[in-house]
């Protein structure tokens, strides 16, 4: 239900002839949403429902990157930056893709790197032994096509082959 009321400054003639403008500032419609205290009660448990879900999203994925070796959490981060890299192609071509592909892609490159330095903090590696270890390892990456365009060329070969026959 959405109530109205309408506020309107009229000027009154004073005794010099000239209009003053009235006290109030306002001028114009008001328009108050009114919620029954039964729906704002019902959206507030929806909203705290699905935080609690998200939370456990999170836990969830982060039991799962901590069970991996860290070759793999090295591998996979490496096949995360080739595919944000491919979004960002995608974008600056101005093709079709999903935006909250970035912010998800970005935040679980972050947990890997986390779960990673966790690991060298219980080796005992301290911050810049890390950092040369870190660009030994960026220096050692083979360029390598993401997952996605792997998929895509495969998909290509397919067709190509479908389309010989």
């Amino acid at each position: 239900m959405t109530s109205f009321s309408i506020a309107c400054t009229i000027p009154l003639p004073s005794k010099s002839g000239i209009s003053k403008p009235s006290s109030s500032s306002f001028n114009g419609i008001r328009i108050a949403h009114y919620c029954p205290p039964s729906a704002l009660s019902t959206r507030i448990s929806h909203t705290s429902s699905s935080t609690v879900v998200m939370m456990a999203k999170k836990e969830e994925e982060l039991k799962e990157i901590r069970t991996k070796t860290t070759e793999q959490l090295n591998d996979e981060i490496v096949d995360l930056k080739g595919e944000l890299f491919m979004l960002r192609l995608q974008r600056s071509a101005r093709n079709e893709f999903k935006s909250s592909e970035f912010h998800r892609m970005r935040k679980r490159i972050a947990r890997m790197l986390t779960v990673k330095r966790e690991r060298e903090l219980e080796e005992g590696i301290n911050k810049r032994l890390s950092r040369k270890l870190d660009r030994k390892w960026k220096k050692s990456i083979v360029p390598r096509p993401p997952p996605s365009l792997k998929k895509l060329q495969e998909e290509e070969a397919a067709a190509e082959a479908k389309e010989s026959t």
